[in-house]
C-alpha cells in the first residue's frame, strides 16, 4: 500500500483514459463500481470523480498474493491499481468514454474496505430522499450529484474571471452583522460578551454593498452565503448562495450588459449553449398582459388574450360582470386542444382554483363553428375577438378566466398556461429562454394590513419622472428594477439604489417608517448616503437555482453539497441539535420547561 501511496502517485483519472493512452503504464486510485468474476479473470469496473474505466485483473500478471487481494473486493471498496493501458477486447462498450480501452493490472493494493452500502451508488436510485440526505457522503459519491458540483465549480469560476476582466473586486462581508427587516426572519446569534443582545445572519449583503460603493470601490462582487428562515420548498434553502455585485455610476443598461456577459460566458463554456446578446427585456406592465406572471416562460408562446372590453356587453354574466365591474376576462388559446376531453377541462379548471379563480370557461372552435358549454352565448364581439385577438383556429381550445379581481384572472390565466405547456409537452428541456423584466412597481399592499410595502426592498430607485407621485399616488410609481429570468424562473434581480437623502425619506414616508425607526434601524445607511454617496446600483444571482437550471435539475438541493430538507434540519449532523446548559448560561439564555 505504501508503495502505491508514497512511490507511485495516482497518474489519471479513471475516466480520463482514451485509445491514444493504450501503452502506458498508468496508476489509477478510486471505488470498486462493479466485479465479476469471469472463469479465474476478475473485471471490476474502477470508479473515480472523472468516470468509470474497465479493470482486468488475471492470473497471468498478477501473483498470488494480488490476485487474493483481487478476488477480495467488493462494491465500494478502495482500490489503487497499476497497470497498462490496451485495447479493449471484443467490442467497445459505447456507454462509457472510457469503452474502447481497459487497464491490465500488473499490481493491485486494497487501501479500505467499505460496509454494505444504504443504496447503490447508481445515476438513478429509487431509495428515498430522507435515506440519501442521511447518508450524503454516499449520495454524492453518484455521478448526477457530482457532475452538478462540478459544474457549480466551474461556474463560480467562470463568474469571478468575468467580474475580473470587468475590473470588479471580490470583497467579502460580515456574516455576523445586525438585524434588519428585508422581507423574511432572520436567523439570530447570541451574543456571549453583551448578553441580551444578538447578531443576524445577513439575508443578503445589501447595506454592505451600498456602503462599499459609498467607499469608491466602484465596483464590487462577492459569490457569498446569505441566510433566511421562511417556509422551505424544492426551491429554497435555509442557507443560500448568491452572485452579488454592485457598481457606480451606472444605468440599469451597464448592469444587464454585465450580466449577460456572465451568462453568456457561462453557458458557452459549460454547456456549449450560445445565448445571444442582449438578452430580451419586457417590463413589468407587459409581462403581466403577455404571461399573467413576472416570470414569464418565455421558450413557448401561448400569450394570454384579453378579451375584457369585448364582453361587456356579453349576456353571460361570468363575463360582462367582472368586464364591467373592473376586473378582468383573459386567458389562453391552446392549439391542437379541441382534442382536450371533458375531465381533461374539468382537471385544468381544479387547477386554476387553486390560484383563487371561481371555475374556467372553455370553447372549441372546429368547422368553423364554436362548441361547448359557453357556446351559446358568442356573439358578434366575443367571436371577432376570438379569432383575431386570440388567433383561435380550427381545431383550437379557448381556456378563459374572469373575475371581479383583475389580479386573480391575470395569476390564474398564467399559471395555467406554463401548466398546459408542460404537460403538452411545448416545452424542449434542453432550450434556454431569457428575458429580462424592467420597470417594477415601487409598492405593494400587504394583504393584511392594508399598509404598503416596498416590492423589492425600501432602498430602491423609483423612476426620476414618478418620484413626485410617493406622496400623491405611491401605487403609480415605477421603479428602476430588473429580474433576470430564466426558463420561467427568476434567477437574480436587482435595483439603482436611493442615493439622495430627500428621496429616501420620502419612500420611508410611504411605508409608514418614521424618523426614528429609520435611524434605529438604517442608521449607518443613512449616514453614509449623507457623506457624498455616489450613483450606483446592483443585483444578486441565485447561484443555486442558476446551476440546478443549467444542470437540469429541479431541486436546488440536488447542486448543493450538503443541504437542508423542507424542515431546515440537517439530516446527516442532525441538526439543528440541542446545547448544554452551561452554553446557555453563558449566553444568557435560559431554557424553556
Amino acid at each position: 500500500m505504501a508503495q502505491f501511496i508514497e512511490e507511485l502517485k495516482k497518474s489519471h483519472g479513471a475516466g480520463e483514459l482514451r485509445l491514444s493512452h493504450k501503452g502506458e503504464q498508468v496508476v489509477l486510485m478510486g471505488w470498486v463500481d462493479t466485479v465479476r468474476d469471469l472463469g479465474g479473470t476478475l473485471f471490476i469496473d474502477l470508479r473515480d470523480r472523472s468516470g468509470i474505466c474497465q479493470v482486468v485483473l488475471g492470473s497471468e500478471q498478477l501473483n498470488d498474493l494480488q490476485l487474493e487481494v483481487a478476488r477480495s473486493l467488493r462494491q465500494e471498496y478502495v482500490v489503487a491499481i497499476m497497470g497498462d493501458v490496451i485495447a479493449r477486447g471484443g467490442k467497445p462498450n459505447t456507454n462509457l468514454k472510457t469503452g474502447e480501452i481497459e487497464v491490465l493490472a500488473k499490481d493491485v493494493a486494497l487501501l479500505n474496505r467499505s460496509q454494505p452500502m444504504p443504496f447503490q451508488i447508481a445515476d438513478n436510485v429509487d431509495t428515498g430522499e430522507e435515506v440519501r440526505l442521511k447518508y450524503r457522503f454516499l449520495d454524492l459519491r453518484r455521478a448526477p450529484l457530482q457532475k452538478a458540483l462540478l459544474m457549480r465549480s466551474k461556474a463560480a469560476l467562470i463568474a469571478r474571471e468575468h467580474f475580473a476582466s470587468e475590473n470588479f473586486i471580490e470583497v467579502e462581508t460580515p456574516i455576523l452583522t445586525k438585524s434588519t427587516p428585508e422581507g423574511a426572519r432572520d436567523y439570530l446569534v447570541p451574543s456571549r460578551i453583551n448578553k441580551g443582545k444578538f447578531f443576524a445572519l445577513p439575508q443578503s449583503p445589501q447595506l454592505f454593498k451600498q456602503l462599499l460603493q459609498v467607499a469608491g470601490f466602484e465596483r464590487y462582487f462577492q459569490i457569498c452565503k446569505c441566510f433566511r428562515d421562511e417556509d422551505l420548498r424544492a426551491d429554497r434553502q435555509p442557507e443560500f448562495t448568491q452572485i452579488d455585485l454592485e457598481m457606480s455610476f451606472v444605468t440599469p443598461d451597464d448592469i444587464m450588459a454585465v450580466c449577460d456577459g456572465m451568462l453568456q460566458k457561462m453557458f458557452k463554456h459549460i454547456l456549449n449553449v450560445d445565448i445571444e446578446t442582449p438578452i430580451p427585456r419586457i417590463t413589468y406592465d407587459e409581462a403581466m398582459a403577455r404571461y399573467g406572471v413576472d416570470n414569464p416562460d418565455v421558450r413557448f408562446g401561448m400569450e394570454l388574450f384579453d378579451i375584457t372590453e369585448d364582453t361587456r356587453d356579453s349576456a353571460f354574466k361570468v363575463f360582462s360582470g367582472p368586464a364591467t365591474g373592473g376586473g378582468l376576462v383573459t386567458g389562453i388559446v391552446v392549439a391542437g386542444g379541441a382534442s382536450f376531453s371533458r375531465k381533461d377541462v374539468d382537471a385544468l379548471t381544479e387547477f386554476v382554483k387553486t390560484y383563487g379563480a371561481k371555475g374556467l370557461a372553455w370553447l372549441k372552435r372546429n368547422d368553423g363553428a364554436f362548441s361547448g358549454p359557453v357556446s351559446k352565448f358568442v356573439d358578434v364581439a366575443l367571436e371577432k375577438a376570438l379569432l383575431e385577438k386570440a388567433a383561435m383556429k380550427d381545431g383550437d381550445i379557448a381556456l378563459i378566466v374572469a373575475d371581479m379581481d383583475a389580479s386573480v384572472a391575470r395569476t390564474a390565466a398564467g399559471r395555467l398556461r406554463t401548466h398546459v405547456a408542460k404537460s403538452q409537452g411545448m416545452v424542449n428541456p434542453g432550450q434556454f429562454g431569457f428575458t429580462w423584466v424592467t420597470d417594477f412597481p415601487m409598492f405593494e399592499k400587504d394583504e393584511e394590513t392594508g399598509k404598503l410595502a416596498a416590492m423589492h426592498h425600501p432602498f430602491t430607485s423609483p423612476r426620476p419622472e414618478d418620484v413626485s407621485m410617493l406622496s400623491t399616488d405611491p401605487l403609480k410609481v415605477k421603479t428602476r428594477a430588473y429580474d433576470i429570468v430564466l426558463n420561467g424562473q427568476e434567477i437574480g434581480g436587482g435595483s439603482i439604489r436611493i442615493h439622495n437623502q430627500d428621496v429616501q425619506a420620502e419612500v420611508f414616508k410611504a411605508l409608514g417608517i418614521g424618523d426614528e425607526e429609520a435611524r434605529n434601524k438604517f442608521g449607518f445607511l443613512l449616514d453614509a448616503l449623507s457623506f457624498g454617496a455616489p450613483p450606483h446600483g446592483g443585483l444578486a444571482f441565485g447561484f443555486d437555482r442558476l446551476v440546478s437550471i443549467m444542470s437540469g435539475l429541479d431541486s436546488i438541493r440536488d447542486v448543493i453539497a450538503f443541504p437542508k430538507t423542507t424542515r431546515a434540519g440537517c439530516l446527516m449532523t442532525d441538526a439543528p441539535s440541542e446545547v448544554d446548559d452551561k452554553q446557555l448560561t453563558e449566553l444568557g439564555i435560559k431554557r424553556l420547561d
